[in-house]
């Protein structure tokens, strides 16, 4: 029998043990935002320059941090001095407060467990820069179709085939773990290394295991994956070329790939056993361990909510420094879309890879038949569906959103008496894992889940904690939720046998639960690039099923990011010179345009705060001759009315083995009260970069709202590379700066 997954949420909550930063998987329903931070403990930074960023030690080029160097041992030296000044002062100003961890590759800083010491006090110590709560993240969760809709395999064959693709990459799995037992990592034909972490979770294909989390010996928790979202990472990432795949029984018609199919992994496990979060500087750890393990790449298929608290800043500049160091980091956007301004953390950094998600448009799909008429539906992670299962139909009306249905939410009023019924429900605000329980509780066999949109259903996902409901449910589109409305006491059977279907008319809309831009504050352009996160195909562990090995279509943020994981990998082993932001630019800047809709009009939509610069093509990354820094500029707000112009400078850099002449001009058709201007030519030496001014020019009375442009970068031949630009005007006079950062820290 089936063991229910543990799909966990993609919210990132900093804080004490439990969730990953905001895994994206769709385990979370429309829900309230977890807490964002533990006032229990707390990071602080010091004033020294971390390696990855102090002169004496940041890395030139594309080259990483020489660990063996003189430099480096004296400043490391010299960190730990300024450490142990601040233990001292410590154990004489604040007695009772405990220093839990130590950093000083991505951020010099100290975690502490307050134990009561209040932030102010921590704050006047000499040789404190910044103090923040910790923040509480959890995890945002022949060939495959989702491999061509971002032009993987012209990838593949761009870099000598799918035995090249990744090959010499080593890509961190910051997450739940991997089960190692998988054939998506049977590591035949890959040469010894040496491994690190427990021998008994390692092979030649994934080579690290390690456990983070204060109370692990307490627990018993070791790096094994308890949870299944690891796993499921880990294959996108990098599981073996033409791995036969088949799930809950169904034969799936290809055999499954991973993006980078040779890529190396290293699991480190910031979720282990049934913990369901993270605290910073558990993934704070796991980064730095991750780098100074050699790694090139790393995916946090994670995230959490920003609040006024703090619990991110300085995981956003570890995101950062890493980059600067030489390390892609990709990070899920999370799973708290449709609206504007619900990106999570750390994906708002300015230098992560930050993935949206789109549809594939394929998976099992089971049917339901509600009064003689059958209808498309997705099986939920919780009660298996060994048999039909035939009730009479309960439907649980409520007021206030499209499919008029209660959510079975604890905040709603109480649900009827549902014993042995089968419970029509709606999708809205809160995790799936509460509408099963309560529906189970007041005596339902089973649940119908309708969703709010018209977006093909998709694998409802356990949260990861306690009880696990173990009735069954399925979700139906809410067009066919309208039609079964109509049926109250009706005969209802939820059939057990699934098909394998694949729809191309549903691939390429916007996930619902896409987060969206800007960023708070800085209002930046969030996510960067998008990729297929919904019903993505992918390994999970021995124990979810009752006949290894196992397959499962999940959806979420957290299932778009090791798609660019893996692209990273791929274009970093062709490119191995490239810096990790050019490597990032060549991701970003060369994706595709005008494929993707919206999830709701169905309708092509370029609204960069929604799209990024486009859906994921990793051909044209593999094969880009300019690279962009930033990757997209946002230019902050303007009040209402206000008017004003701002110009800020664009850098674009030769990437090929040869001589190119580059045309930089903006492209502005909005003509909405604000212009956007710029343009110049260049001949650029291999290596050479060239900068460009772009100005934004807002009208006085020019009306509120998103305002957006484009930079394209042009040769002889058409296009090459393009950058989204951007402006708010009006909408609470959302100014940069309202949202303070601390002064620049290395």
């Amino acid at each position: 029998m089936k063991k229910p997954l543990v799909a966990m949420a993609a919210t990132l909550v900093l804080g004490a043990a439990g969730a990953l930063p905001g895994m994206a998987s769709s385990g979370p329903d429309v829900a309230a935002p977890p807490r964002a931070t533990n006032p229990a403990y707390a990071l602080v930074q010091l004033t020294g320059a971390p390696l990855s960023t102090a002169a004496a030690t940041r890395p030139q080029g594309g080259k990483k941090i020489n660990f063996r160097s003189a430099a480096v041992r004296n400043h490391r030296a010299d960190l730990a001095a300024e450490r142990n000044r601040f233990r001292s002062w410590l154990r004489a100003n604040a007695p009772s407060a405990r220093i839990t961890g130590e950093f000083d590759l991505a951020v010099n800083a100290v975690a502490v467990k307050l134990n009561g010491t209040s932030l102010r006090r921590l704050r006047s110590a000499p040789g404190v820069r910044f103090v923040e709560k910790q923040g509480v993240f959890r995890a945002v969760a022949h060939e495959d179709p989702d491999l061509s809709l971002s032009h993987v395999d012209q990838a593949w064959t761009a870099v000598g085939g799918e035995a090249n693709a990744g090959a010499g990459v080593d890509v961190a799995i910051i997450d739940s773990g991997i089960d190692v037992t998988h054939p998506c990592f049977d590591d035949a034909g890959y040469p010894a290394v040496q491994q690190s972490g427990d021998p008994d979770l390692t092979n030649n294909k994934v080579v690290v295991a390690k456990a983070y989390g204060n109370k692990l010996a307490k627990q018993g928790f070791d790096a094994s994956d308890q949870n299944g979202h690891g796993t499921h990472v880990a294959g996108t990432v990098a599981c073996n070329a033409h791995t036969p795949s088949m799930v809950d029984g169904v034969d799936i018609p290809y055999d499954m790939s991973g993006i980078a199919p040779r890529a190396v992994l290293g699991n480190y496990n910031v979720f282990p056993g049934t913990t369901g979060s993270a605290r910073s500087e558990d993934i704070l750890e796991a980064m730095e361990d991750a780098y100074e393990d050699g790694f090139d790449v790393a995916n946090m298929s994670l995230g959490g909510a920003r609040n006024d608290g703090g619990g991110a800043f300085l995981l956003d500049r570890a995101v950062d420094n890493l980059d600067r160091a030489n390390m892609v980091v990709a990070v899920a956007a999370g799973n708290d879309g449709p609206g504007y301004f619900t990106v999570h953390y750390p994906g708002a950094a300015p230098r992560a890879l930050t993935a949206g998600a789109s549809t594939v448009g394929h998976g099992v799909i089971n049917t339901a038949t509600v009064a003689g008429v059958e209808y498309e539906v997705v099986v939920g992670e919780f009660g298996e569906l060994e048999s039909d299962l035939t009730a009479p139909l309960d439907v649980v009306p409520a007021a206030g959103l499209p499919h008029g249905l209660s959510t079975a939410c604890d905040t709603d009023p109480p649900l009827p008496d549902l014993t042995g019924k089968i419970a029509l429900l709606g999708r809205g605000n809160c995790d799936f894992t509460v509408k099963m329980r309560n529906a189970q509780n007041a005596g339902a066999v089973g649940v119908i889940m309708v969703d709010h949109t018209e977006e093909p259903p998709f694998v409802m996902a356990h949260n990861g904690l306690e009880p696990v409901p173990t009735i069954p449910g399925v979700m139906v589109r809410l067009s066919d939720g309208a039609e079964i409305d109509d049926h109250e006491g009706a005969p209802a059977t939820l059939h057990a046998l699934g098909t394998y279907v694949h729809d191309p008319a549903a691939t390429n809309l916007m996930a619902g639960f896409s987060s969206q831009g800007p960023t708070h504050g800085d209002l930046l352009i969030k996510p960067d690039v998008v990729a297929p996160g919904a019903d993505v195909l992918s390994a999970q562990p021995a124990w979810a099923c009752s006949a290894p090995p196992c397959f499962s279509f999940l959806g979420g943020t957290s299932m778009a990011t090791p798609h660019l994981a893996g692209a990273a990998a791929v274009v970093r082993g062709d490119h191995p010179g490239w810096t990790a932001a050019q490597v990032r630019s060549a991701i970003v800047n060369t994706a595709q345009e005008g494929l993707l809709r919206h999830p709701e009009t169905g309708e092509v939509t370029d609204d960069p705060l929604i799209t990024g610069s486009g859906l994921l093509d990793v051909a044209a990354a593999v094969d880009a001759v300019a690279g962009v820094a930033p990757v997209s500029k946002s230019f902050g707000a303007w009040s209402s009315g206000a008017g004003g112009s701002r110009t800020a400078t664009i850098t674009v850099t030769n990437l090929s083995g040869s001589p190119q002449t580059f045309t930089a001009a903006v492209e502005d058709t909005a003509a909405d009260g604000v212009r956007f201007t710029g343009a110049r030519t260049f001949t650029l030496a291999p290596g050479q970069s060239g900068t460009v001014a772009v100005t934004a020019a807002a009208a006085k009375g020019a009306p509120d709202g998103h305002k957006f442009a484009t930079l394209r970068v042009s040769k002889a031949g058409g296009e090459v590379a393009h950058a989204r630009l951007y402006t708010l005007v009006g909408e609470g006079d959302r100014a940069p700066g309202q949202h303070q950062l601390p002064p620049p820290f290395a």
